[in-house]
This record gives C-alpha cells, structure tokens and sequence, in this order.
C-alpha cells in the first residue's frame, strides 16, 4: 500500500495567503529552515493507478499537476482519481470537488452528515450536479468496513470521531455522529493498516484502539499548544475549542503517541502558526527525539 501526502497544512495553507505571523513572515522571506505547504489530503493506491482520494483541498490542481501517477495516461480525458471519500464537511477538504467538475460523475464516500451539510449549508453536491454530478456512497461510523470498486486490496474501516460540523452546517451547535470521521485503511492481503485522522480533538476508547492497531498512524498536528492563535492575536480560540487536540502539555498528542508503541507516527493538517513548521527550532526537535514524523506535501509511505 503506497500513500501519498498531497498536502500537509491546515486551512489557509502555509504560508496563508493574509498572515504576516512569524512562520509566514520568515519563510516568504528564506528565513527559515521549512517547507511550504498546501491544504491537506492524502491519496492511496495499492497498484500505483488507481487512487482513493482522502478530502479534495482548494489545491487540488496543484497537489495532482506535483503528482505523475495520478494524472492522465491514456485517452483525451483520463485520470488516477477512482474514487474520494471525504472525513468532514470543511472548506478546506471539501472546496476542492469545484475543481474537478469537468470530469466524469465523482464517486464520494462520506458519512450522512456531511452529504447533508454538502447539500444545505454549503451545497456543492447541488452545484456539481449541474456539472459531472455526484454519486454518493454512504459509509459506517460504528468502526465496521467497506470496499471501494476499483481500489484493489484495500478495506477502510470508518468511525464517528468527538467534533464541531462546520460554522455554516445547520446542526453547527448540535453535534452528531458522522460530522466528522476517522479511518483505518487496511490493505487487505497483507494486513498492513494506517490509521489516519486529520481532526482529531479527543482521544475516545475506539481512537486509541485504531492508533495501537496501527502500523502507521496519521494524525491531528494543527496546533502545539492549546492556546497558540490567542498568544499571537490571531484568534479568541483555542485548539480544542475548535477541535484539535495540541501536541504539547499534559494530554497533549506528543503524550498520547508515546502510548502507543513502536510504529510510524506522523503529523498532517498543521496550522501556519505551529512552531513544528520551523525544522530548526526546539519544538522540531522534541518531536524527532519522540519518533514523530512532520508531513510535508510529496511525502510517500510505503507499508
């Protein structure tokens, strides 16, 4: 099973394209030692053809012209992109599907929830279906699995993560299961399985027993601390308020990775402001003396 980082940062990408914050400042500028980064998703295949998208970002043009595998082989339209399944309702893993209407009909596996916000409050299956339409598959949220036709060798199990839905869903301040998922994506001949959750706010029995069942685990890297836009006057919100568990501090993800035992642990989805972005500083380096990995856009994982 070969996974493909398409991209690595949180909403905004890093830089974001309005922050003047000390990360975007100094890498704009070649004054730091990082990585830009595009709006996460990760792509998996098992023969190196066929793709199952995880989230579509606004830069998804982007992240599949930096991508040779997935991109047209044969034909005047083609492409690797078999199937995507989308973990939430979120702007910036929902807004890229506009991009990708010139195509075939989209196969989308989500949860109920999610096709339900995707159809009210930010109705992009309604706009798609004056275009390349839009065939939904539902998913479980109880931990059981599924297949993707065309996605040879690969089961995922889906399970209802702890999270807010969107600020535009119409159940925003009524929380229900299915706003936002995890998976284990497991390739079926081998046993291998990767367990990856780009939000991630609480650690629930089921998380923890998907990371310990792991062989790989990717997960929430947001934020460092809980209180990280506060401190920089960027935002009144912190991590968990917004739903992401920070990596420092008691609780903190650093300490929930170090429970989990010996596999590959890396951190996506991470916010322009998180101090891991800079590959020189303390905060780096106590994530490389635990064994955790940064994601970066173009990163392979071959289990």
């Amino acid at each position: 099973m070969k996974i493909r980082v398409l991209g690595s940062a949180a909403g905004g990408g890093f830089p974001q394209w309005n922050c003047n914050c000390h990360n975007c400042h100094r890498i704009r500028h070649q004054q730091m030692n990082g990585k830009a980064r595009t709006q996460s998703s990760i792509a998996v295949s098992t023969d190196n053809r066929n793709w199952l998208l995880f989230n579509t970002s606004p830069d998804i043009r982007a992240q599949l012209e930096a991508f040779p595998a997935i991109q047209p082989q044969e034909g005047i339209r083609d492409t690797g992109i078999k199937a995507i399944m989308l973990m939430d309702s979120q702007i910036d893993h929902t807004t890229g599907l506009l991009m990708l209407r010139e195509g075939k009909p989209l196969d989308i596996y989500c949860s109920d929830m999610v096709k339900d916000d995707l159809t009210s409050g930010f109705p992009v299956f309604n706009m798609l279906s004056h275009y390349c339409t839009v065939n939904h598959h539902a998913i479980p949220i109880d931990g059981s699995s599924f297949t993707v036709p065309g996605i040879d060798d690969i089961r995922i199990y889906s399970q209802a993560l702890k999270s807010k839905a969107p600020p535009y869903s119409p159940h925003r301040y009524d929380p229900h299961d299915g706003d936002n998922v995890g998976v284990i994506i497991e390739q079926i001949s081998t046993g291998k399985k990767a367990f990856y959750s780009p939000g991630l706010g609480e650690i629930e029995p089921h998380v923890m027993a998907a990371m310990q069942a792991a062989d790989c685990v990717m997960v929430d890297g947001t934020f460092w601390t809980d209180d990280e836009m506060v401190t920089q006057g960027i935002s009144h919100k912190r991590a968990r308020d917004i739903g992401h568990l920070p990596q420092s501090g008691e609780g903190g993800m650093i300490e929930v990775l170090g429970t989990i035992g010996e596999k590959r642990k890396i951190l996506i989805h991470i916010n322009n402001t998180n101090p891991i972005l800079d590959e020189d500083s303390a905060e780096y380096a106590t994530l490389t003396a635990a064994g955790i990995e940064v994601a970066y856009d173009g990163l392979e994982i071959d289990l």
